[in-house]
């Protein structure tokens, strides 16, 4: 069981390049997030789109122990023939597995068992590393994978310990640290301007040294832009408080369709985790319930959302080309989750844009759609994104809970537009 006294130490994150060095540091990681928390915090899923946290810690490595020692290291033996159905999350292909709503229900196996789990499975990736990494490609794709979907949790791991924490009505604080300072109000946005032309987006995957991509972001290929501008920042808490003081969720000329059936389904009136008391605007945040900076990016808004209070702006969404476009030639450094900010904060002063990698995920007006020429890879690792592209929305950059390693200017997350609980926010665009 892990000692649940000590808080993580962030500020370093993974530094080694050797890829055993990182695949350690990567496991060490979640292990230092769930570390803040009881086993009644691990056990617990607030939601249908959430996790337990002992799940996160048994999926990650439910993933090393199908996808990475069963085929490549002899004589390996399966921990837990059960947990193939409790820890399996959506690979078809690895047979029957138990509905993700029902998470929550695993009081058992309980979370000793689920640490001992992690450490027969690390003690084999161990014995694999020193055995048989040489010159086998295939083991080392199939680490790479494993080391950045283990990211991926360890982000979900805090959006959905969030999520409980904010259902939970004593409000209890994942880390406890001093009251934000809020600095003075955000000044007015400036606007990059891009010129048109045909400009080569995503992943090139024949590229000597580009790393590691997920199937999703290749292949590279050409993309028309439109003269465009984009903010220099992100939207603020304090500019969509404007949104909401002029009536914003109560315009139906400001809302798709479908975004008005939610609004009025799910009674939104601000964004996820706010609340009004009096004059004050106070939002749960990992660090307790705690007043809203308003020069800090907003998050927690849905898609429709973004697009509606793009549309009281007189501005748009951008497309995730545009983004991209943007981004190639920006440095990739932020508030992420080594920052151990643990929420989004100001846009440091500065000339050009800002805050694209770190504080929250961006909604874009783009689609998840499969780039031209992409085909999805054959067998359950097959799975990972290409069946979910339909009826989504892409994310760019990063946010405040997001591995810095796992950063990169090609990535696409993807969310249904009515979801929230994720650390998503939005920068404007405007057409040139």
């Amino acid at each position: 069981m892990a000692n649940i006294s000590i808080e993580p130490d962030l500020r370093q994150g993974p530094q080694s390049d050797g890829l055993p060095a990182r695949l350690a540091e990567t496991r060490q990681c979640t292990i230092d997030l769930a570390a803040l928390l009881g086993p009644e915090d691990q056990a617990v899923q607030a939601h249908d789109d959430a996790s337990p946290t002992k799940w996160h810690l048994a999926h990650t490595t439910w993933f090393f122990e199908t996808f990475v020692l069963s085929p490549f290291l002899p004589g390996y033996r399966i921990f837990s023939e059960d947990f193939n159905f409790c820890f399996n999350s959506y690979y078809e292909a690895q047979g029957a597995r138990l509905p993700r709503e029902k998470r929550g229900l695993l009081t058992r196996p309980d979370c000793a068992q689920i640490y001992a789990y992690r450490a027969h499975v690390d003690e084999a990736l161990a014995e694999l590393l020193a055995t048989r990494l040489q010159d086998n490609d295939e083991l080392s794709r199939r680490l790479e994978i494993g080391i950045n979907h283990e990211q991926q949790h360890q982000e979900l791991l805090l959006t959905d310990i969030l999520s409980l924490f904010a259902a939970n009505p004593l409000r209890p604080a994942y880390r406890n640290s001093a009251a934000p300072k809020f600095l003075r109000e955000t000044e007015s946005p400036a606007w990059s301007r891009f010129e048109a032309g045909i400009i080569l987006i995503g992943h090139d995957i024949g590229q000597v040294g580009a790393g590691f991509a997920f199937d999703n972001e290749s292949p590279r290929h050409q993309e028309l832009i439109r003269p465009f501008r984009l903010a220099n920042r992100l939207v603020t808490n304090a500019e969509w408080i404007e949104f909401m003081r002029d009536g914003g969720y109560r315009a139906p000329s400001l809302w798709l369709a479908d975004g008005w059936t939610a609004l009025n389904r799910e009674g939104w009136a601000a964004p996820l985790y706010w609340e009004q008391h009096g004059d004050a605007h106070l939002q749960m945040t990992l660090m307790g319930f705690r007043a809203i900076d308003p020069a800090a990016p907003v998050c927690h808004v849905s898609y429709y959302e973004a697009d509606a209070f793009a549309r009281w702006a007189g501005k748009r969404l951008p497309t995730e080309f545009e983004w991209e476009a943007a981004a190639a030639s920006i440095s990739i450094q932020g508030n992420m989750l080594t920052a151990s900010n643990f929420r989004p904060v100001p846009a440091p002063h500065g000339d050009g844009l800002r805050q694209m990698f770190g504080d929250v995920w961006e909604w874009t007006q783009s689609a998840y759609q499969p780039y031209p020429g992409y085909r999805v890879e054959p067998g359950a690792l097959g799975e990972y994104n290409g069946k979910f592209m339909c009826s989504q929305q892409v994310l760019r950059g990063a946010s405040c809970v997001t591995p810095d390693t796992h950063a990169r200017a090609t990535y696409r997350n993807f969310f249904y537009p009515h979801q929230r609980w994720q650390f998503c926010g939005l920068r404007l665009a405007d057409e040139a």
